[in-house]
């Protein structure tokens, strides 16, 4: 499948100086079999700016560009990237009450920006996913958002589940859906404080993550179908909680 980003980087200094440069490297594609002091930097510096770092065959960077790679690509994302840690303290002192999307696993893109597009229109103030194994912020994410991923923070965090014990001790209420729980989305207080926790289609959401929840809940439904598109119910939550922020104000 076609990456569709608007800017790649090939070859070593110029990758490497791009991650020292404080671009937005999505991810960066490192061939196969490299080794010594250029491999350690390379990885030093992803870890260290929170990039992920994947090992492919020399075969594969061929779809990518057809200069001389020296086994190293790095894609650049359309959209600066942001740390859970800048974001929450800023919304508490304006006074705002915070409504985050938590994305578990959610790789695909369309989903992706179908949600960012409801979340940007709902007043949420951010999407924080996993450094890895999530949904690529390419062309085709932004398209699918309709811009809406220019205007709304995205969180990479290293571990969810560490953002998400962030997420909990800054006083915010951590919520998941689940099939099996007894209470209604309708019937919980959203007007505080809120981050709502969604899983992958068919995977779910992991276990590491649901064992953080406070609450279970699930969406009433009359029809057959075991379970919802993510990006729909997505929606639900979202403007479930805007329509108890704002009823009185109607």
């Amino acid at each position: 499948m076609q990456e569709n980003y608007k800017e790649i980087i090939f070859g070593r200094h110029p990758v490497l100086d791009a991650v020292r440069a404080g671009l937005y490297v999505d991810k960066i594609m490192l061939q196969q079999g490299t080794r010594g002091e250029f491999e350690k930097e390379v990885r030093r510096l992803c870890k260290e700016a929170g990039i992920p770092l994947l090992v492919v065959p020399k075969e594969r960077f061929g779809k990518w560009v057809q200069g001389n790679h020296q086994g190293i690509v790095a894609f650049i994302a359309p959209v600066a990237f942001h740390r859970l840690e800048d974001v929450l303290p800023g919304l508490f002192e304006r006074g705002e009450t915070p409504l985050i999307m938590v994305l578990d696993g959610i790789t695909d893109v369309r989903n992706f920006g179908a949600i960012a597009r409801t979340a940007e229109v709902c007043g949420a103030h951010a999407l924080v996913v996993p450094a890895k194994k999530t949904a690529l912020i390419n062309a085709e994410a932004m398209k699918a958002s309709a811009g809406a991923l220019s205007h709304i923070p995205v969180c990479k965090e290293p571990s969810l589940v560490n953002a998400l014990e962030y997420i909990r001790q800054s006083g915010i209420q951590v919520l998941v859906s689940d099939l099996q729980a007894t209470s209604y989305l309708f019937d919980l207080d959203l007007r505080g404080p809120v981050a709502f926790v969604l899983g992958a289609e068919g995977e779910g959401i992991s276990q590491a993550v649901s064992q953080l929840a406070d609450t279970a809940f699930i969406i009433p439904q009359a029809g057959q179908t075991d379970s919802l598109n993510v990006s729909v119910a997505a929606g639900m939550m979202m403007y479930e909680a805007v329509r108890q922020r704002t009823k009185n104000s109607w």
